[in-house]
């Protein structure tokens, strides 16, 4: 048993050894063509390899995204409005806005010295939250 670990062990070194000499081969990149001939249809593999030049890479790509294919909007893009644009809230809007803020927060006199009418709604409550409090109940 220990014989063949050995064997195994002397092969194994001996191939590492001869695989470490042997001049490796080097991997070409095929010719590229001039990214100017490129068209959409273009196989653009070749030009996204390691041992291309990345101004080469990026020339091909500039060519690929050229194309008008890549310039469709998706009506998906937030930014395309033009926001400096003045967009009034609609007047039927504006009356359902002011009704709600009368029924929750009561009708309020514009001005600064203006009585408050929330506080006469607040001391006409105060009664009967008194009386809920005197029914004997703890609290």
């Amino acid at each position: 048993m220990a014989q063949d670990r050995h064997d195994f062990l002397r092969r194994w070194s001996r191939r590492k050894l001869e695989a470490a000499k042997a001049p490796a081969p080097e991997a070409a990149v095929p010719t590229l063509p001039s990214p100017d001939s490129l068209t959409f249809e273009s196989d653009f593999k070749a030009f996204m390899q390691a041992k291309v030049e990345e101004g080469v890479k990026r020339a091909a790509l500039k060519k690929l995204f050229a194309d008008p294919r890549f310039n469709l909007m998706d009506g998906l893009d937030t930014y395309i409005d033009d926001y400096s644009k003045d967009d009034p809230i609609p007047q039927a809007m504006l009356e359902q806005l002011e009704h709600a803020k009368a029924t929750l927060f009561g009708r309020q006199e514009d001005g600064p010295g203006a009585p408050a009418e929330p506080a006469k709604q607040d001391v006409a409550q105060a009664p009967a939250a008194a009386e809920k409090k005197d029914d004997g109940a703890p609290g």
